[in-house]
């Protein structure tokens, strides 16, 4: 039987990071919540996640920071960025460090699970249920 696919939400809003966790796996996925991108780097393997919901703005490393530090070791799972700020440079900054898209919150629950199954659609050959 082939694993459902697994997708890391990343938040620092404990309530906000439950509440996606739900959302993720009430359509089916796996989901795993971390209070921080440091929390998420001691996963193991971080190569078994299929997507990346990630808040940018978090104690010590950023959403965009994350991306970046991923990308550099190899690990290419989709992100989904989302944040609660508004300035115009976010969206070029999370654009550029390679997220598949930016979120701003509050945003629908099912406008995110829109995204999740794009990234998943776009990670061929992971395990998918």
């Amino acid at each position: 039987m082939t694993e459902s696919p697994l997708i890391a939400v990343i938040d620092d809003d404990e309530s906000l990071r439950n509440a996606l966790v739900g959302l993720v796996r009430s359509v089916g996925y796996e989901a795993r919540g971390f209070a921080a991108a440091e929390d998420f780097l001691r996963a193991d393997p971080l190569q078994t996640f299929d997507c990346i919901i990630s808040d940018i703005q978090m104690p010590g490393m950023s959403g965009i920071d994350l991306k970046r530090h991923l990308t550099t070791h190899g690990i290419d799972a989709p992100m989904i960025m989302i944040t609660a700020r508004s300035e115009p440079e976010l969206a070029a900054d999370a654009r550029g460090s390679g997220a598949l898209c930016l979120l701003h919150k509050p945003f629908e629950g099912d406008a995110l699970i829109r995204w999740v199954e794009k990234a998943l659609e776009l990670a061929p050959g992971r395990g998918r249920a």
